[in-house]
């Protein structure tokens, strides 16, 4: 009797989306216009090993505004920044390049224009996320953040008639679900779309939950403190797959493998294929001779690089 082969299957789509694309782009296309250093705050995206890259061509990242030069080149990250930000750094007197997805600017759209028409803005997001931060940011009052049901049970709000939400874009629906049950619940005429989850979370997400069907472990290559990686390995973990989430191949356990005949890997939307590739090659030297790359769907958004604000 043949031996079963052990399987190496590959998510698809996975890795970069088009806005993190957007914001490697624009600091690469920075250094090589203005030259180093050129200044970001805050990671650009959520992935040690672009930071990691990028410092290496001269980019310094930064936590406060205060640690940028007078006149200096700052890059605001994909995540968005708020108002409050934007007016400090002309304050300081810096040039300023804003990274900000697209998708995410929309939903900033979104709670600008909910708030001057009176309405009360919930944000269902996590706290202390940059995203839902500046998202927050955009408007002064009136704004609520929204991380679980019991907190959605207990939101107060100035008129229960004149309420909306939005959503963080790197959450998965199951997150935000019974959350938007419970608003629904409280505030029937509540405004807001079913989310704003983006393009590339959800087919990434989807493509994951596919592969439960078939795959034991799945690994998610992707840095601890982005949310689109962890929602991913929640995402399998639900399919029921053994779910583990991973910078690189050296976080790897071989314990995890004991026993395994197939494993599925996917990438979050902020880590590099190389990344994947270098996983890959270890699985294969620890014996996963079969490969398989599942179809998916074909992403074709782009968007341009941001352009130096020289207001």
């Amino acid at each position: 009797m043949a031996k079963m082969r052990k399987k190496i299957v590959l998510a698809n789509p996975r890795g970069f989306c088009a806005g993190v694309d957007r914001a490697i782009s624009t600091v690469k296309l920075a250094v090589n216009q203005y030259g180093a250093p050129i200044y970001v705050l805050h990671e650009i995206v959520h992935n040690k090993h672009v930071v990691q890259e990028l410092e290496r061509l001269g980019v310094i990242f930064v936590n406060d505004l205060v640690d940028v030069p007078r006149n200096a080149i700052c890059i605001f990250s994909a995540h968005g920044v708020s108002v409050e930000t934007e007016i400090r750094a002309k304050t300081l007197g810096l040039k300023t390049i804003d990274g900000t997805c697209p998708l995410v600017g929309s939903v900033h759209n979104m709670v600008e224009k909910y708030y001057a028409d009176g309405y009360d803005v919930i944000i269902i997001g996590h706290h202390n996320h940059p995203e839902v931060e500046g998202t927050a940011g955009r408007v002064v009052g009136n704004v609520h953040v929204v991380a679980t049901e019991e907190e959605a049970k207990t939101v107060d709000v100035h008129d229960s008639s004149r309420v909306a939400y939005v959503t963080q874009t790197t959450l998965s629906q199951d997150d935000i679900a019974g959350i938007r049950d419970v608003l629904l619940q409280r505030f029937p005429g509540i405004k807001g779309q079913k989310s704003n989850i983006c393009y590339a979370t959800l087919n990434r997400q989807e493509a994951v939950r596919k592969l439960g069907e078939s795959c034991e472990v799945l690994l998610v290559v992707g840095s601890k403190n982005s949310s689109n990686s962890n929602r991913l390995r929640e995402v399998g973990e639900r399919a029921g797959m053994r779910g583990y989430l991973i910078d690189d191949e050296s976080d790897i356990e071989t314990r995890w493998l004991i026993g395994v005949q197939s494993v599925c890997i996917t990438a979050g939307a902020s880590a590099p294929e190389r990344l994947v590739q270098a996983v890959v090659l270890f699985l294969r030297q620890q014996g996963f001779d079969a490969f398989e790359e599942m179809e998916g769907k074909e992403e074709k958004i782009s968007f341009k690089s941001a352009i130096l604000d020289k207001k």
